[in-house]
């Protein structure tokens, strides 16, 4: 289980939530929930005092939860595959 103290030792020595959750093995999100005790997501009501939290970030905090996603727009495997196909169907050739 991943420590408060672990995760802000981190803060201080400058690493971002996405780093600090790949050296701990948890999510960016969750390292963040660990350090402030506040949800990423911004489901919360954050007070001035709460503000105040040491590793909490000064705004968008959600882009912790939800990471753009991956979309790969060419795979050379695909390709490779697509080529093999078409040199073995000698009808369409």
């Amino acid at each position: 289980m991943v420590s408060k103290q672990q995760v802000l030792h981190l803060v201080d020595q400058g690493h971002g939530y996405p780093e600090i959750g790949r050296i701990l093995g948890v999510s960016a999100g969750q390292a963040y929930l660990v350090a402030t005790g506040i949800p990423a997501d911004g489901s919360d009501t954050v007070t001035t005092r709460q503000r105040k939290r040491l590793g909490m970030l000064p705004s968008r905090s959600q882009r912790l939860v939800n990471p753009r996603e991956v979309n790969p727009t060419h795979s050379e495997r695909v390709h490779g595959w697509i080529r093999d196909r078409a040199k073995r169907d000698h009808p369409t050739r």
